[in-house]
């Protein structure tokens, strides 16, 4: 929480852009509970900054003279663990460069439009504010997820052994999953979906926060971490078993029943303007619920705000069966507390233990 006497979130700003510096310092500044500490030119001043100022938060360029943002983020991890927030490019190279570094320690990502539409900057203002506010209330020292994957030294807490668990499943059928995330999910969905077998007889999709350049280049990513099939889903698609779909950024994502399946249908978000996040998993859990009349389960990881929690509330109502993941081990506690305060999570479990639950649906 925030550490600061003044009961502000201090803030260092690290960019070899002066004009991004500034830009930075100007959006956050108007914010009276933000407490803008210090900026850097490079990823080694951040380091030392890091160390001597100890923010709360630190917003971190990728690419960077002398020492580049994921080197510096790794060193801070190791010497002066601190939230960071990555202020990321949306390019193919800007998002595989953004989830190494949320492998490596970093708590979410702002995307950097770097066009000067008005639309875009004002994209990128109400972004890093949000962002910047979450992550001063969010938790720090979680438990990370274990994979083969995350460099050595960088997790400030190790997990814990995966303890075997009974399951008020047992005996439960279901024909389909559906899972969303948002902050700190791209991390813990790699835990969950790692866990799940490549035959896992059940067709899989993922809504989660992420702009549209992004989406692409996560799933190929999770496809070569897990061994189940992953792919960016595309208009048309059928969920289908042994094959996990991740919603496209930029638009929202329903699933219609044709037949006997059930079909991935995209929209522009124009359709649906009441929904806030994209891609909506409200949207996606509840046009779900409806084609698969709730033989599904219902899974919400870790996410700022409650999307999701009406999609489950429906998936509920028609017999669905639903998992929230747990505050100890969630980034930010917004979405699952939702779905667990609202009386519609089934089970509520760490993350380390929810991609066996989902497999124990094999039978």
């Amino acid at each position: 929480m925030l550490t600061s006497r003044t009961g502000k979130t201090r803030v260092l700003i690290v960019d070899d852009s002066s004009f991004m510096r500034m830009a930075i310092r100007s959006v956050l500044s108007k914010e009276p509970t933000f407490d803008i500490v210090g900026t850097a030119a490079d990823g080694m001043e951040g380091v030392e900054k890091a160390i001597a100022l100890k923010p709360d938060v630190i917003t971190m360029d990728v690419e960077m003279p002398r020492m580049d943002g994921i080197a510096a983020l790794r060193q801070i991890m190791a010497k002066a663990p601190t939230k960071v927030l990555m202020v990321s490019t949306l390019t193919n190279e800007g998002a595989r460069a953004t989830f190494e570094a949320l492998d490596a320690g970093a708590i979410d990502y702002i995307p950097k439009n770097v066009t000067d539409s008005t639309e875009a900057q004002n994209i990128f203002r109400e972004e890093l504010l949000r962002k910047v506010r979450e992550a001063g209330k969010s938790h720090f020292g979680r438990i990370a997820p274990p994979s083969p994957t995350r460099p050595a030294g960088v997790s400030p807490v190790a997990a814990p052994p995966t303890r075997p668990t009974v399951s008020r499943f047992t005996g439960k059928k279901i024909n389909y999953v559906g899972i969303g995330a948002s902050t700190g999910g791209p991390v813990a969905l790699q835990e969950v979906l790692s866990r799940i077998p490549v035959n896992f007889p059940y067709g899989i999709i993922v809504g989660i926060h992420m702009p549209k350049a992004f989406t692409g280049p996560y799933a190929d990513r999770l496809n070569a971490k897990c061994s189940m099939t992953i792919r960016e889903a595309v208009d048309g698609d059928v969920l289908k078993p042994g094959l996990a779909l991740i919603a496209p950024g930029g638009m929202h994502t329903t699933l219609v029943r044709q037949g006997t399946s059930v079909i991935v249908k995209t929209v522009p978000t124009s359709a649906y303007p009441q929904y806030v996040y994209i891609p909506s998993v409200d949207l996606m859990m509840s046009s779900m619920a409806e084609a698969t009349n709730g033989s599904m389960l219902g899974v919400i990881l870790t996410g700022m705000g409650n999307d999701g929690f009406k999609g489950m509330q429906l998936l509920k109502s028609k017999g669905g069966l639903t998992i929230a993941q747990d505050e100890a081990t969630s980034t930010i506690y917004g979405m699952p507390k939702a779905c667990v305060e609202g009386g519609v999570a089934d089970e509520v479990l760490p993350l380390g233990q929810i991609g066996f639950e989902i497999s124990k649906f094999m039978g």
